[in-house]
């Protein structure tokens, strides 16, 4: 499956950044994380970035290809995690996929129950 262009609001790419603490520059081990999906991203302007691509704060509902259930989350920064208000990080797994992808795209990523392919039904935002 050949991956989908990441693309990131200039705004969420600079918090994603200085979080994960990397430089555009370096390289990236693994290919299923958020520094090496940050490391490939297009950055676009706040006002640029499509309406239905998957942000901070960002409500996605998703299926999973296998099995066909969906389920819905909000991707948000670590410290706002709460899965049982089905808040999912960015930097784990489901967040880190997820993230710069849009409505209609399969997205394919290693959970802990193994590698897993998922359709993006949905994405609600806020204004920016």
């Amino acid at each position: 499956m050949k991956p989908n262009p990441v693309v990131l609001c200039e705004s969420d790419f600079k918090v994603l950044k200085d979080f994960v603490g990397i430089s555009t520059s370096q390289p990236r081990a693994n290919e299923m994380s958020l520094a090496y999906e940050l490391g490939r991203a297009i950055v676009v302007k706040d006002d640029a970035i499509p309406n239905h691509t998957v942000r901070l704060n960002s409500t996605v509902t998703v299926e999973n290809v296998e099995t066909n259930s969906t389920a819905a989350y909000t991707i948000v920064m670590p410290e706002n995690a709460d899965i049982s208000k089905r808040k999912v990080s960015v930097i784990a797994p489901m967040g880190a996929a997820l993230i710069g992808f849009r409505k209609g795209e399969e997205v394919e990523w290693k959970l802990p129950a193994g590698l897993k392919r998922f359709k993006i039904i949905d994405v609600v935002n806020e204004p920016l």
